[in-house]
């Protein structure tokens, strides 16, 4: 799997995490703010920004937020789900 294709599923990922989060509590934050770091990623995997740790900002950068709002609520869905899935989307970047 190259680091674009693990990029790409972690954008769907991303995308779907926020509709849930639009349909299942109308939280329009949760729509807008996947779609923009979404668009911000298929930015880095189309090749648009040519430094190649731009994803890798991003994606530690969503760590720390999914983090945080895991550390605050304690609740696992989707905060504490959405940090594993970053690890792991970071981890096989560059496996």
């Amino acid at each position: 799997m190259t680091p674009n294709t693990v990029l790409w599923v972690y954008i769907v990922l991303l995308v779907l995490g926020g509709v849930m989060g639009f349909v299942k509590a109308k939280s329009k934050a949760s729509l807008i703010a996947s779609s923009i770091f979404a668009a911000i990623l298929a930015i880095c995997a189309l090749g648009i920004i040519s430094w190649p740790y731009a994803a890798d900002v991003v994606l530690a950068f969503l760590l720390v937020f999914f983090g945080m709002k895991f550390a605050k609520s304690k609740k696992f869905m989707p905060s504490g789900m959405m940090c594993i899935v970053t690890v792991v989307a970071l981890a096989l970047r560059h496996i």
